[in-house]
């Protein structure tokens, strides 16, 4: 029944996107970064099909994609900033079945953002599964804001980049798209990898530099 419900609600809201335009766009990316599971791929790729038919911008679908991403991860990390980790596990023991949110991925999340830091919040805009978790752990451990800003942005605006270009080459080939964007996926976890050890290699390297005195 609750299911039901949800599958209900996101058809209405995919609805309200549909008339609103860009403004929809930035507000289903609004959900969409907060623990409602709408996939940013039902919104952005749609709107990358109508950006190559000249219906759309694409600097501004990309500009209410990322903004609307960056209100939901700000939403999330305050939620978890105020409510704390108890509050958000009691919430999710009670709606996390039908948000498909458990204890073990805010957990998992959790871990991954106390083991690489601030720049959790870029890569895990890219992994699925985790992009709409990554700000919990941020607001828990109470991230500088700035620094949890800027890393979402990048994030997102690269995921709503990938997304867009995918609508607007291959948009026209629902099939292509659903058969590959696990392809996609794997790339972008990949590319995570390597940033990843980019970032402790860099990180080792500095602490290792010597400091001259003058």
């Amino acid at each position: 029944m609750l299911t039901e419900l949800l599958s209900q609600f996101i058809n209405f809201l995919l609805s309200v996107i549909n008339e609103l335009g860009y403004l929809g766009i930035f507000l289903g990316m609004v959900v969409e970064s907060t623990i409602i599971p709408l996939p940013s791929e039902i919104i952005l790729i749609p709107a990358g099909v109508l950006i190559a038919k000249g219906e759309m911008n694409f600097m501004i679908v990309l500009l209410a994609g990322t903004l609307g991403s960056l209100i939901g991860a700000i939403i999330n990390y305050f939620l978890a900033l105020f409510l704390g980790r108890a509050a958000i596990d009691i919430l999710v023991s009670k709606y996390g079945k039908i948000l498909f949110v458990n204890k073990d991925k805010i957990k998992n999340s959790e871990v991954f953002f106390s083991k690489y830091g601030g720049i959790t919040t870029f890569i895990g805009r890219l992994i699925p599964g985790t992009r709409h978790l990554i700000s919990l752990p941020a607001g828990f451990l109470r991230m500088n804001f700035s620094k949890f800003c800027l890393f979402t942005i990048l994030g997102a605006g690269l995921w709503s980049t990938i997304l867009i270009l995918v609508g607007y080459f291959f948009g026209s080939n629902s099939d292509l798209i659903s058969n590959n964007m696990g392809i996609v996926n794997i790339l972008l976890v990949l590319f995570s990898i390597i940033i990843i050890f980019m970032y402790i290699f860099l990180k080792k390297r500095s602490k290792n530099r010597p400091n001259f005195k003058f």
